[in-house]
């Protein structure tokens, strides 16, 4: 008997089969009969006008096909990257159109100049050293202080002082007054640093062009064809939405890095039009550190107003977001909507208000990257909590007890208007603190001490705004020969989709497990939806799935009470088998649907197919949350961080299957830790990147991070039919406060100052130790 597979249950994910053994179909694993290579000649100034492009020399080198221009671009008509505003957000920053190459003037090292195709990569890469590329210079800025400051560079001249958009939530007259009556007040200014995403697949496409039908073909690691269809058709190619195709096949890591279209993207389907061969583009590591969207980087003034007995009053924020020289497609977005939209937490405070200034600078855009602008709501939220914890001397814990918003006050409407709908914030976190042994600590600490050790720990009690996009269709179809076909608008990018989707189907309809298949990445054959981004995959896609499987269920009752003869009352449907209530009559789901096609008695009010296509709309956003702590040591003489002990519980509802989510949570509690202790993108004031290679970009690595401990405390959201709340950004929203709380602790313990900033590397470490021996008599 085949085995079945439902919810809850911890199943090895199937596709890792396929990649361990070589058998992924990654995009170097995808070649086009008779394709060309193509190599992008990229800016080496930061800022400067272009005044003119020799590409004469390259042209005549062999292999080589073509070499274009962005002034070929402008002259066949084709656009660039746009800003699209999201649905609900009335926020209108100053065009900054992004073209497929270089258009008069460069605004960031590493954007695309010229674009040369040949046979061979190696021919193009050699032609592309010939291309002679005039740039008269011009002041660039890099950062976002100098970015504003009186007589800066300016980018675009729409944005005077390179600042837009400037927005704001919240009323500002109440939160004032409340500060100004508050007993105690608490400050800091926080760093939210400039990160790369570096998923381990870098960029890549294949576009081709059919003449005779005017149609392209692109062929691209995403995270859901369907966004990047809208995007390249009505904005960039000016084409109907039937004359691309968008295939996506295996994708090797994305974080947000790949939901959006780029601008080589334009230049290959152009080259690919003009020259009738498929060509095709691998970045290279480089390369994608250089052109990626970066994410993050922030500065940030925020504070916290607390009455006499440490109840919370107000929370406010000022937030200078760096977007870049161009605003990618979400723009400023993530700190507009997501940060405000987490800044109560899970904490009782009345009022809270944000203020957030896009600045433009001579850096690669800003784009989405797990956690986006839920993380920063999340370290603005827990280290001011730590802070006023230790500057009014109440306990951390204690501090956070009093201001939970208990179980008995939800659902709670937020000030930023969003309505909790389920949460055990107080519970959650009593079962973090016991998995973390918080009352052994002194011993540890204790004997951390005995080795000329610092030891601190951090909690960070979390919550997050998510399920973004509310609108997902999923279709179910019966292929004939006893299998199950899922046809999604979402793709994997490792989150284990071809695993935890056929659960959902296992589970509501009864069938074996092997049975049920999915297919994601053909935006010639995907129902209505976006893309797999802002964890919002399971909430969504599940939920549709749920919708059609009910559709499913009615459809069956009444084709089975046809073929047997009875009444719809009289069947009922369970474990995958439709049965006259109270006999041994019984037709199962899977041979229903074979049959029903070749029925010829049917009639005309029984369907033909059993296929279904489900439709849900989220009605508001979810609010998945958790606890996590941190133990760390750190070396005095070194500054040097160890990550000692680590423990997660969240609460991201039902769970689909455990083994997944412990895995995506440990993946997120990594590239946060990362962003802590070592990652960091920088530029210098010229413009040059100085990180540009894992050379000179730190990136965490297994031994950077002990054993985690994770768990859950899953209490089921309403919003949904499945109970879920999404679960693929709590590592990062978690382990950024967390760490960071925990390292401010251990400084705190000799002295120094807890105002470190992000990334909190064995330098700056070091610095605010020997800034305490200086002061010491």
């Amino acid at each position: 008997m085949t085995e079945k597979f439902g919810i809850s249950q911890p199943v090895r994910r199937r596709e890792d089969a396929r990649f361990v053994t070589g058998r992924g179909r990654f995009s170097d694993d995808v070649n086009k009969p008779g394709q060309a290579h193509a190599h992008f000649l990229r800016a080496d100034q930061a800022h400067g006008i272009i005044r003119a492009i020799d590409v004469g020399p390259a042209t005549r080198m062999p292999g080589v096909l073509g070499v274009f221009t962005g002034e070929d671009l402008r002259a066949a008509g084709l656009g660039g990257i746009p800003y699209l505003p999201l649905q609900g957000f009335k926020v209108e920053p100053v065009d900054t159109p992004r073209p497929g190459l270089a258009q008069d003037r460069v605004r960031y090292v590493g954007e695309p100049v010229a674009l040369v195709v040949a046979e061979t990569v190696a021919q193009a890469k050699d032609a592309a050293e010939a291309i002679v590329v005039d740039i008269a210079p011009l002041p660039a800025v890099t950062d976002i202080s100098r970015a504003i400051a009186a007589g800066a560079p300016q980018l675009w001249p729409d944005a005077p002082g390179n600042i837009s958009p400037s927005w704001q939530s919240g009323d500002r007259a109440p939160i004032d007054q409340a500060f100004q009556d508050a007993a105690h007040v608490v400050s800091l200014r926080l760093i939210n640093n400039r990160v790369v995403a570096n998923p381990i697949e870098p960029r890549a496409c294949i576009g081709s062009y059919d003449a005779a039908t005017e149609s392209f073909e692109f062929i691209t690691p995403s995270q859901g064809v369907r966004y990047l269809l809208h995007v390249l058709c009505d904005h960039a190619l000016h084409i109907p939405r039937d004359k691309l195709r968008v295939l996506t096949y295996d994708v090797g890591g994305g974080f947000g890095v790949k939901e959006q279209p780029y601008p080589e993207d334009v230049a290959v389907l152009h080259a690919a039009r003009v020259l009738g061969r498929s060509v095709k583009w691998l970045a290279a590591r480089s390369e994608n550190i250089l052109s990626d969207n970066h994410a993050r980087d922030a500065v940030i003034e925020c504070a916290l107003a607390l009455a006499e007995d440490g109840t919370f009053l107000a929370i406010r924020a000022t937030i200078w977001a760096a977007m870049g020289a161009y605003f990618a497609c979400h723009g400023p977005h993530g700190s507009i909507r997501n940060t405000p939209y987490g800044l109560p937490a899970v904490y009782r405070t009345p009022l809270t208000h944000v203020t957030m200034h896009g600045v433009l600078t001579n850096t690669a855009p800003i784009g989405p990257y797990r956690g986006a602008g839920r993380e920063q709501a999340s370290l603005i939220v827990e280290r001011l909590v730590d802070e006023a914890a230790r500057q009014i001397g109440i306990d951390r814990i204690a501090l956070r007890r009093r201001n939970f918003i208990s179980p008995d006050a939800i659902p709670y409407r937020t000030p930023s208007d969003r309505l909790y709908d389920s949460g055990e914030f107080e519970a959650l976190m009593d079962q973090a603190l016991a998995a973390a042994d918080w009352d052994g600590y002194p011993r540890r600490a204790k004997a951390s001490r005995a080795r000329g050790l610092l030891r601190g720990r951090g909690i960070a009690t979390f919550l997050e705004c998510v399920g973004s996009f509310p609108y997902e269709e999923a279709d179910i179809r019966f292929t004939g020969d006893g299998r199950i076909l899922l046809v999604l608008a979402s793709q994997s990018q490792g989150q284990g989709h071809e695993t935890s989707f056929p659960q959902v189907i296992c589970e509501r309809l009864g069938v074996p497990y092997d049975c049920v298949t999915i297919a994601e990445g053909d935006s010639a054959d995907v129902p209505e939806g976006f893309a797999t981004v802002g964890s919002r995959s399971m909430i969504m896609v599940g939920s549709a799935l749920s919708g059609a499987c009910d559709e499913i269920i009615d459809k069956g009752t009444r084709a089975a009470a046809h073929l047997l003869e009875v009444a719809d009352a009289d069947v009922e449907f369970a474990d995958g088998t439709f049965r006259v209530v109270g006999t041994d009559r019984t037709i199962g789901l899977l041979d229903l649907a074979r049959r029903l096609p070749a029925m010829t008695d049917r009639p005309e009010s029984l369907p033909e197919r059993l296929d279904a296509t489900g439709k849900y709309r989220a009605p508001d956003m979810h609010f998945p949350n958790g606890c996590h702590i941190c133990e760390l040591e750190i070396d005095p003489d070194t500054g040097k961080v160890e990550i000692e002990r680590y423990v997660a519980v969240d609460d991201v509802g039902i769970v689909i299957n455990s083994m997944i989510v412990h895995g995506q949570v440990h993946g997120g509690i990594a590239q946060g830790t990362g962003q802590v202790l070592m990652e960091h993108c920088r530029y210098d004031d010229e413009g040059q990147l100085l990180t540009g290679s894992f050379m000179d970009y730190a990136m965490p690595r297994a031994i950077d991070l002990p054993p985690i401990a994770t768990d859950f405390h899953p209490v089921p959201s309403p919003k949904n039919p499945l109970g879920v709340k999404g679960a693929g950004e709590c590592g990062v929203t978690g382990s950024l406060p967390a760490v960071m709380n925990a390292v401010a602790d251990a400084l705190a313990q000799v002295g120094a100052s807890t105002r470190i900033t992000l990334p909190a590397t064995p330098e700056k470490i070091w610095r605010a130790l020997r800034a305490v021996e200086t002061r010491t008599p």
